[in-house]
């Protein structure tokens, strides 16, 4: 399936290295060797050299990351994280992000190169141009205090349902 690129994208194919620039920013990947990929009339077409498993997983891998450089760089990646419980809450300071998740201390993170943070009342944006980047970030921010099944409070993704569990007297609340 060919990946369509937009006007506003540059692809640049050295060897195995390839470099999407776009108006958001610029992402470099190297991509196996066996992988063949062509540019024509705004399609970047990916090629594998047969039917093998391997040639066939390599294919579809290397489509998909192409694929999402092409959107980062166009448009951009967004996972949004809420914050449940009494208490839970987030803010900026300059660049850095505040959480009060109910510890002794507040937890400051600081952006990687690439990441930005959006506070947004009782939510936290993660917006980037690399989907990996943007995904990993939101994890580690989600891992500080997930979700607990008794009473549903932590981070968690937006839309994420959480399965609640019967306390110790049996009764849900």
């Amino acid at each position: 399936m060919p990946i369509p690129v937009p006007s506003s994208v540059k692809i640049g194919i050295d060897g195995v290295t390839v470099s999407v620039t776009g108006p958001k920013g610029t992402l470099t990947r190297e991509i196996r060797p066996e992988v063949r990929l062509h540019l024509e009339d705004g399609r970047l077409l990916v090629t594998r050299p047969s039917d093998q498993p391997r040639d066939r997983a390599m294919h579809g891998l290397t489509r998909a990351l192409l694929a999402n450089m092409v959107t980062g760089v166009d448009a951009g990646f967004r996972k949004t994280l809420e914050l449940v419980g009494v208490g839970y809450r987030a803010q900026m300071q300059g660049t850095k992000l505040t959480l009060a998740l109910g510890f002794s201390h507040p937890v400051e993170l600081d952006p990687p190169p690439g990441i930005t943070f959006l506070v947004e009342g009782p939510r936290v944006h993660v917006e980037g141009i690399d989907k990996e980047q943007v995904g990993q970030v939101a994890a580690d921010i989600r891992k500080l205090r997930p979700p607990e099944p008794y009473l549903g409070k932590g981070v968690r993704y937006q839309g994420e349902f959480v399965r609640r569990k019967a306390g110790k007297s049996g009764k849900g609340r």
